[in-house]
């Protein structure tokens, strides 16, 4: 019998029904839920082994689980228990499952482990398990960020957890650096520096610029495959969205405004279409091309600035509108057309990012002149700080 399977009887009983070691899924089920739709879960059974290590798991998994938006902690009167132990040993060893209270059932129960100065990292794949196992979703904990940090009076580009931990500078141009975007690895990112005076494209890890034609090279963002990036480039005039090989050579212009200005790229999930904005109507706004032709379609409506897009793989744009004076998020439907804005605060929500579950956005959130880095629930519109009081951070952008 696995440890596991040990760990479930101890636990939960004699007569669950249990399989082997390794990946268990059972079929989804429904399960009492509390406050605002979630899933009322006991985490009172995770278990450190006590050292430094095993501590700093449970608190991280905790934090992961709860930001989630899928789950409420509750003591007692439970759906779903989440049970486990971590071991310190030449490496570090997380048994966890996730069991339903009503029938016993077994939701997930799995063994991992990984090197013991990577604990957080550990944490955040367990608890993406967690809510993968538990509601057939996938999870968000995993995913890093990509970010533009004003900490000595230079905007440079930064890399962090998507939790706001291990906080990583990566440039040091002492100049102005805009605009990140990951390569679909989630290892690299491209961005645009002043570095030189010139407005150039660059990839972290590799030498010399990406784009560096005459004028404006700027917001390059990766497609799905790999293989092009979408930028916008002026060298013809005003700024346009081009598409150009990652392998060299093949530069296509995609837009042809002469008395209008393109930019932030982004592309669909199937790398077939791009979302950008043109002031091509007078104002900003959010227009979706088919790659294969056709004219632009104009998505957003309201608001007099619609800027930042966003296409997540849940099939969504997201981008920020300027309405009532403010700016906020609106989430919409690259097809119908159909949006909504994310009933917020006061404040203004710019820059939005999609998190790979589908579900949450990293946003940069400005108050008084002050720019932090929250992460948005869009079911909820429920927001949490993630960067704030060191500094100004901008323009977040999450891994997929």
């Amino acid at each position: 019998m696995s440890e596991i399977n040990q760990m479930e009887r101890r636990l939960f009983l004699s007569g669950a029904a249990v399989s082997g070691a390794g990946v268990v899924l059972a079929q989804r089920v429904e399960v009492r839920k509390s406050g605002q739709g979630r899933l009322a879960i006991s985490l009172d059974r995770l278990v450190s082994d006590g050292s430094p290590e095993g501590q700093l798991f449970v608190k991280v998994l905790r934090a992961d689980l709860l930001r989630s938006g899928y789950f409420e902690e509750r003591a007692s009167g439970a759906s779903v228990v989440l049970a486990g132990r971590v071991l310190r040993g030449q490496e570090l060893r997380a048994e966890v499952q996730a069991v339903q209270v009503a029938d016993r059932k077994r939701l997930m129960g799995r063994a991992f482990s990984g090197p013991v100065n990577a604990t957080r990292a550990l944490a955040h794949r367990v608890a993406d398990a967690v809510v993968l196992g538990v509601t057939g979703q996938p999870g968000m904990a995993s995913a890093r960020l990509a970010l533009v940090g004003n900490q000595s009076g230079h905007k440079e580009l930064y890399v962090c957890d998507v939790d706001g931990a291990n906080v990583r500078q990566v440039t040091k141009d002492r100049s102005i650096v805009v605009a990140p975007a990951w390569m679909p690895d989630g290892q690299q990112v491209l961005y645009t520096s002043y570095k030189g005076g010139y407005p150039n494209v660059y990839q972290t890890g590799r030498r010399g610029a990406l784009a560096r034609f005459g004028g404006l090279n700027a917001s390059a963002a990766v497609s799905p495959d790999g293989r092009s990036m979408a930028l916008i480039l002026s060298k013809d005039g005003n700024p346009e969205l081009y598409v150009q090989s990652l392998s060299g050579g093949g530069l296509r212009r995609i837009s042809s405004t002469r008395r209008a200005n393109e930019a932030s790229p982004c592309w669909s999930p199937d790398g077939s279409q791009l979302a950008y904005v043109s002031d091509s109507a007078g104002r900003p706004h959010i227009y979706v091309v088919n790659l294969k032709g056709g004219a632009p379609r104009r998505i957003s409506r309201a608001g007099s600035e619609n800027v930042a897009p966003d296409w997540g793989r849940n099939g969504q744009l997201v981008y920020c509108s300027r309405q009532g004076g403010r700016y906020r998020i609106v989430v919409a439907n690259p097809q119908s057309g159909v949006s909504r804005v994310l009933p917020l605060d006061g404040a203004d929500y710019e820059d939005p990012s999609w998190a790979p579950d589908g579900r949450h956005v990293v946003v940069s959130r400005s108050v008084h002149y002050r720019s932090a880095i929250y992460l948005l629930d869009t079911q909820e519109a429920r927001s949490i700080a993630l960067l704030k009081g060191t500094g100004d951070w901008f323009s977040p952008a999450c891994t997929r």
